[in-house]
């Protein structure tokens, strides 16, 4: 039987300032001695490196990062995104801040590898079980080098130069760390995880224990992949030497590994109307973020009034997401088109009409969800209420990793196991695609690279039972392979930094919805600018936050940041 994964996560009491995180007790109570002289111990300690992993659930106060993008909007005013939205927020005034929840689990990697010593449990080496808990515990060396380099592609990405650790620091050290290039911290993260590849298995099936969920060869190879896409994209490019060619080829190394598939979306657990833990035994899940088993996702997405228990309907997609599906035969939407706008979501028979993903990923008028049908019309039940926040503002609202066999019902409840698909092959793809677009155009192949972009591009297409792309240049490619991943990877925290690394903030600044009018089973249906956003290129990376900067002046502030 599998054993899953469960993260053990360590608290401390102060996290908060860039000297006390290097305070941090790993060992809860016990010497250093005991916290690595016994086998549960260690596992304990290398698990807790996992804690941060991060699942975008509601991450920002309930809402998305993808509301912060062109797919989403979060509804309710109240929510910190606004700050965002408005330009208000500021290094004193953080949203979405990681920097001190990344720097402490780097912390604790960095003392497990300094501390751990296979010299403290030799002596249980005649218990029967000590080889194959001496090879777990080897393990556990090579997974935690892995997820530190993740870390810091985490940071990286949101503030470009920071400073690298990669071991303990005493207090005075700390506070006088200069900021390490991007390109530094970049070749440390690869060469980590070049080296530790070849020691991780491909999976845990047959492993020691049996356990999921932990750091694979496959996961590591898919950080790498999306890092060299993320160098290469012309964010990033200034400031590193990462080529086109080389995000295509570790995107290859992983399509080459030969573990990964991709379903039909129709044979895809993830796509499952009770996901749960199914989705770990999706043939495209490489390496997914674990969550616990509870209904706080459907209870704040679901609509106000939706189903008994508060529902709060904090994520409604855009107009402008949804006018990103084609229809079935490949025809981009047109408002200009009656005809378009006639049969936007369904026929006159009431068949679906767009590209199959936008009903997984979209609740629309008309739609049925847990047996009930979802009418957004002006009037409609689950229409706009502009005196209720939580209604939606779009005309839209989220389905996209939702779990249809929840029960919110205080009297009989049902909660579900929730993953977050971190990474996949369908983004594996895509980012070959890109790449190699880029690297030689959509069509080029040679000895190395045998599949051109265009076809990695009709791979992610014809699982989701669409027609071959049209794209005859490179930049018609361009065009087709970023609006792939717009639709294919919604809601899994792509959008965000694909906005970024390709620096097109702008489009974030009309956001759109859909108002509907029923009159006597007469629908109609125009597409109105619901909101007005802000947007500087300051943006393109997140302000250092004022109190690290004030207790060490080293780490100056991000350009166009201010107090």
């Amino acid at each position: 039987m599998k054993k899953i994964l469960t993260i053990l996560t360590l608290t401390s009491s102060a996290l908060m300032s860039s000297c006390n995180f290097l305070d941090f007790d790993e060992s809860q109570g016990k010497t250093q001695e005991e916290a690595y002289a016994y086998f549960d111990n260690v596992t304990s300690l290398a698990s807790a490196a996992y804690r941060e992993l991060p699942k975008d659930y509601g991450v920002i106060g309930g809402a998305l990062r993808e509301s912060a993008t062109d797919n989403s909007v979060a509804s309710w005013k109240s929510n910190s995104l606004y700050d965002m939205y408005n330009d208000i927020w500021s290094p004193k005034k953080l949203v979405d801040n990681r920097w001190s929840t990344y720097y402490p689990v780097i912390h604790d990697i960095n003392s497990f590898l300094e501390l751990y010593s296979e010299e403290e449990l030799d002596r249980f080496k005649w218990d029967p079980n000590f080889k194959d808990n001496i090879t777990k515990t080897r393990n556990y060396i090579y997974e935690v080098r892995a997820l530190r380099a993740f870390y810091y592609f985490e940071m990286i990405k949101r503030f470009k130069d920071v400073p690298l650790l990669t071991k303990t620091c005493s207090l005075d050290e700390v506070n006088t760390l200069q900021k390490t290039s991007f390109k530094d911290v970049l070749d440390f993260m690869v060469k980590e995880w070049d080296e530790v590849k070849v020691h991780l298995p491909e999976d845990y099936e047959n492993f020691i224990g049996g356990e999921t969920g932990r750091v694979t060869k496959g996961a590591v190879m898919a950080f790498k992949s999306r890092a060299l896409l993320y160098a290469a994209s012309p964010l990033y490019a200034g400031f590193s030497n990462v080529t086109w060619e080389q995000a295509a080829k570790a995107a290859l190394d992983v399509i080459n590994l030969g573990v990964y598939t991709l379903p039909n979306i129709d044979n895809d657990p993830l796509y499952d109307e009770d996901p749960g833990n199914n989705v770990l035994v999706s043939p495209q899940m490489i390496f997914e973020f674990r969550s616990s088993t509870d209904n706080s996702f459907e209870r704040n997405n679901l609509p106000p009034t939706f189903t008994r228990g508060e529902t709060k309907g904090y994520n409604n997609p855009t107009q402008n997401f949804v006018d990103a599906f084609e229809f079935k035969d490949g025809t981009s939407f047109d408002w200009n088109k009656p005809e378009h706008i006639a049969k936007m979501y369904y026929d006159e028979k009431g068949k679906e009409t767009r590209d199959p993903r936008f009903y997984i990923n979209v609740i629309c008028n008309g739609m049925t969800y847990m047996n009930k049908k979802v009418d957004t019309y002006v009037g409609g039940l689950y229409g706009p209420h502009a005196e209720v926040e939580g209604y939606t503002l779009t005309g839209y609202y989220l389905k996209k990793l939702m779990n249809e066999k929840v029960d919110l019902d205080p009297a009989h409840q049902v909660k579900k196991p929730h993953h977050f698909p971190g990474y996949r092959y369908a983004e594996i793809l895509l980012n070959y695609a890109e790449s190699m677009n880029e690297f030689k155009g959509p069509d080029y192949t040679d000895a190395t690279f045998t599949m051109s972009a265009r076809q990695a591009l009709n791979r992610v297409r014809s699982a989701a039972f669409m027609p071959d792309v049209v794209a005859n240049t490179q930049s018609e490619f361009r065009t087709k392979v970023r609006n792939e991943r717009r639709i294919e990877l919604a809601f899994e925290d792509h959008r965000f930094w694909d906005i970024r690394r390709w620096k097109i903030g702008n489009v974030v600044e009309k956001i759109y919805g859909v108002k509907i009018n029923n009159v006597n089973g007469v629908i109609s249906a125009n597409k109105e600018i619901i909101q007005t956003r802000v947007w500087d290129d300051k943006m393109y990376f997140y302000p250092i936050p004022q109190n690290e900067v004030f207790v060490n002046p080293n780490l100056t502030q991000n350009p166009g940041w201010t107090e």
